[in-house]
């Protein structure tokens, strides 16, 4: 260190200091969801519907539907899935418009969206509906470890009045269980 001038080193220490300081600030305000990120989630679907077997399925979205999807605002729990003409449609699911684009950009805010699936898993819940008398409910909308929006589709069995009673009186007992087994 002897070889080198202390002006120079000064500098050099500053200047690391003045690149790192915005950064750090700028990726902690921003408030946008990226990645491994939970959207949107419906929860009665658990309550209303036995779920039988979960699918994961990308969806079709255009530009400022992802941003929207970014910001947060987002809401499935209107949302059903549809067959049409051996394709699956996620609708009535609700993105606001995004309100930094223009109208020229914007989308529409509940249109119907393609789900990316496989042409076996199509079939499965294709199957499932016709056949069995099933039902395709959506259930969580996340971002995945690559950033990409997927969307969890469940084929469900609807619930009778006193299934959903059991159900209630399994989750009671099972907290109170909780509680008891934590005071000790």
């Amino acid at each position: 260190m002897g070889s080198l001038p202390r002006e120079k080193v000064y500098l050099d220490v500053t200047l690391k200091r003045r690149h790192d300081t915005p950064a750090m600030a700028k990726n902690k305000g921003s408030g946008l969801l990226t990645k491994d990120v939970t959207i949107a989630h419906n929860r009665r679907a658990k309550y209303d519907y036995e779920l039988l077997q979960e699918f994961e399925a990308g969806l079709v979205l255009h530009g400022t539907e992802v941003k929207s999807l970014r910001m947060g605002q987002v809401s499935i729990n209107e949302a059903y899935v549809k067959e049409k003409d051996n394709e699956i449609f996620l609708l009535n699911a609700n993105i606001q418009e995004y309100s930094q684009a223009s109208r020229y950009f914007q989308h529409e805010a509940a249109r119907p969206r393609k789900l990316l699936l496989n042409r076996r898993e199509i079939n499965k819940l294709i199957g499932g509906v016709q056949k069995e008398g099933l039902t395709i409910v959506p259930v969580k909308l996340f971002f995945n470890n690559k950033g990409m929006a997927k969307i969890i589709i469940a084929l469900a069995r609807g619930k009778k009045q006193y299934d959903k009673r059991q159900t209630e009186k399994k989750r009671d007992w099972n907290r109170q269980k909780e509680r008891l087994l934590k005071q000790d």
